[in-house]
């Protein structure tokens, strides 16, 4: 697929010049021929690389409002900045702006040319990193042996089915937003599309306009996450950072399946699976005022709840080996193995499963060509020490023999998760007798974890 250009001038000379310039070069081209066919084209359909005048007939500097008015719409796209009237000053904030060149009238054609094959290799390069990720991220699998894994794989086969509400919790990084993608892959609407709403991430007065969307003056529209969810499904990320007013209104599209856009005076009919996901503590957010009780109870039909990765040690293993073989497939780098797991097994993971995985991307990444450059990479990269997990400050405030026993209490913990529950590779790890152990564990309360 050629690239398309948006060419927009207020001089009929000028904009056959690009045209003909661009279309004997092989690109596609659209033309404006001031601010408010700009608009509507940029509306209509956002082109690959826009060419704006910086003055054209709505204000000394309406260029420069419809370079922000794309960026707006998506920062990745290049604009390329002409000026008849061009200085020093003009250039910067153009750039400033977010311009991807700047060029003085009359242009150079080889100069243009030079500057939009540029842009045309950006939009690859970025488009091939975003595919990349993208082709990373929506490929990887819920993986695990632990309880609670195996638990929420059983959840997902049974509620794909329904068309039920969601709601997910889990800490940040656990794989919240995953587990919704694989209900809707499992789904009768995985054709559908799957929009994702991240509330942690949105300015507060525009929480409104990217969930309903909006009717402009001017008779454009922009379309809020609802209707690109259309016939799909809606996952609203971190759900408790939408405000109570907001909370309101998802109420009643819960309730009567419609919702009116901004501005907007005619009723839109809902045909949208919702699922919500939040890393803070519902009950706490409801008791301090911060989220709707009844909106909650509309939400969270079936509830699915995904524990931190430092609760299932067991999946540590499982997990870094499966992201060594996507990671690196995807890479085109030679697999590799980590021989000592102990330090991600005795590491707290704050971030969670998306941490342990950008461990392993950067060591795929950075390609280290032994085991103990390996090692000093998850070194260097776990900035917690071992001795973290055993909570030194609390065991200070109590006498030596109960600090001990919590001590041997977590310790054993730890390795017998490390071990999967099998009681004789722990013994022999930690260098006791099978029987000796089993008498340790029962002394000191840790139940079998078989």
């Amino acid at each position: 697929m050629s690239t398309e250009i948006l060419i927009i001038d207020d001089n009929a000379e000028i904009r056959l010049i690009l045209q003909e310039i661009l279309s004997d070069t092989g690109y596609k081209t659209r033309i404006a021929a001031n601010y408010n066919q700009a608009l509507k084209e940029i509306d209509k359909k956002l082109p690959d690389i826009a060419i704006i005048d910086v003055k054209l007939d709505k204000s000394d500097n309406d260029g420069i409002e419809l370079l922000t008015h794309i960026k707006k719409k998506n920062k990745d796209i290049p604009v390329i900045i002409i000026s008849g009237h061009a200085n020093i000053e003009m250039a910067i904030k153009s750039l400033k702006s977010g311009a991807f060149e700047f060029i003085q009238k009359p242009f150079d054609r080889d100069r243009l040319v030079n500057f939009v094959k540029r842009a045309t290799e950006n939009i690859y390069l970025k488009k091939e990193n975003h595919s990349l990720r993208s082709k990373l991220f929506h490929s990887f699998d819920l993986v695990g042996k632990s309880q609670n894994v195996m638990s929420i794989q059983d959840k997902i086969n049974k509620l794909s089915i329904s068309d039920s509400r969601i709601f997910i919790t889990g800490p940040t990084g656990s794989g919240k937003e995953l587990i919704a993608r694989k209900i809707h892959n499992k789904s009768n609407r995985k054709s559908g599309p799957f929009v994702v709403l991240n509330g942690a991430l949105l300015d507060t007065v525009k929480y409104e306009e990217e969930l309903f969307g909006e009717e402009k003056n001017d008779g454009s529209i922009s379309y809020g996450a609802l209707e690109k969810a259309s016939g799909g499904f809606l996952l609203i990320d971190e759900v408790t950072e939408i405000p109570l007013e907001t909370q309101s209104k998802i109420l009643r599209i819960v309730i009567d399946q419609k919702f009116k856009r901004l501005n907007g005076n005619h009723d839109i009919k809902v045909d949208v699976r919702i699922i919500c996901s939040t890393s803070k503590d519902i009950n706490k957010e409801i008791k301090e005022g911060n989220f709707r009780e009844d909106l909650f109870h509309r939400l969270n039909v079936f509830n699915i709840n995904i524990e931190p990765l430092n609760k299932r040690i067991e999946d540590i293993p499982l997990l870094s080996n499966y992201f060594i073989k996507e990671i690196c497939k995807n890479y085109n780098r030679k697999e590799f193995t980590i021989s000592n797991n102990n330090y991600l097994l005795n590491y707290s993971w704050p971030g969670n499963v998306r941490e342990l995985r950008n461990l392993i991307e950067r060591i795929a990444i950075l390609d280290p060509s032994n085991d103990e450059k390996i090692l000093e990479i998850i070194k260097e990269s776990l900035t917690k020490s071992v001795e973290d997990t055993f909570t030194l400050t609390d065991n200070l405030s109590v006498p030596l023999r109960e600090a001990r026993e919590n001590f041997e209490k977590e310790y054993l913990t730890t390795q017998l998760k490390k071990f999967g529950g099998n009681i004789s590779k722990t013994a022999k790890f930690v260098g006791m007798e099978r029987s000796a152990l089993h008498r340790k564990l029962k002394l000191l309360g840790v139940k079998d974890l078989n």
